[in-house]
């Protein structure tokens, strides 16, 4: 691997490569922080597949793409005087500090749950920093991300099961209330409490570490792959799908089942 000195000195050339086409290219000379968002959120999700596919070429390009954004916002803030690249790091080196008082202070954490109660902690008596305790969760998360990591921040200050083998009659129970409101036919309520279910689903996936957000991707990859599958062998066939039973549809989705099984892809 590089020594610190040389990845000091890509980032020194990167940045540089940056001002020259802030300066130079038309493309470049015309963003700003909303036509950049956009894209932003979309190199974001391409490192996300990259990491679920544990590429690591294509982690190690999507990186750049994101690092490319975050230098890109700091270049354009630069320009109007309101912060630069050195004034990203050094807020980010002192909230890191401040938050890590067992590593840089005095403060002692044995376990990783230990560091992240004092990190929620730590954030509500930052100045400018999170107001209550779920102020912190963004907004605009997607709602699977968003209910885990509320739930997460709640359980930091002891909002939580005593055993984490409680959670299961919680998702009996709204489970049982979706099925209720299904039947009386009112859709209003039933997404009310479908939302309930999914809710309480999260919090069985968290309290078991597991991540949810990457087992539902798990599972639409397999899917992808099962119904492709079954697209490609009707195809072979010279047949639509459109005209295909259920029962002849189910019988290739089998086939590609036992295929994953015997290649371990399951």
């Amino acid at each position: 691997m590089h020594t610190r000195k040389e990845q000091m000195e890509a980032f020194g050339r990167f940045l540089d490569v940056l001002d020259e086409l802030r300066e130079k290219c038309p493309w470049d000379r015309k963003q700003t922080n909303e036509s950049l968002r956009p894209n932003t959120i979309e190199e974001t999700y391409e490192l996300c597949d990259a990491l679920m596919r544990d590429d690591k070429a294509d982690i190690c390009k999507e990186l750049g793409d994101v690092l490319l954004h975050v230098a890109f916002y700091a270049k354009i803030a630069s320009e109007t005087g309101d912060f630069d690249m050195k004034d990203v790091c050094d807020r980010l080196c002192e909230k890191l500090i401040y938050r890590h008082p067992h590593v840089f202070g005095d403060a002692t954490a044995e376990t990783a749950g230990q560091v992240v109660e004092n990190w929620e902690r730590l954030k509500l008596k930052e100045k400018g920093g999170n107001k209550t305790v779920l102020s912190g969760v963004p907004a605009a998360l997607p709602s699977l991300i968003k209910a885990y990591r509320i739930q997460d921040k709640a359980r930091a200050v002891g909002f939580d099961w005593e055993e984490r083998e409680q959670v299961w009659d919680k998702v009996k129970e709204e489970i049982a209330e979706f099925q209720a409101e299904v039947a009386h036919l009112d859709k209003d309520k039933a997404e009310a409490e479908l939302g309930d279910v999914l809710f309480s689903l999260i919090n069985a996936a968290r309290l078991y570490k597991l991540n949810p957000d990457n087992a539902l991707e798990r599972t639409n990859q397999k899917f992808i792959r099962r119904f492709g599958y079954v697209e490609e062998h009707s195809i072979r066939q010279g047949r639509d799908l459109r005209d295909m039973t259920l029962a002849e549809m189910d019988e290739l989705w089998n086939e590609a089942k036992e295929r994953e099984k015997a290649e371990g892809q399951e």
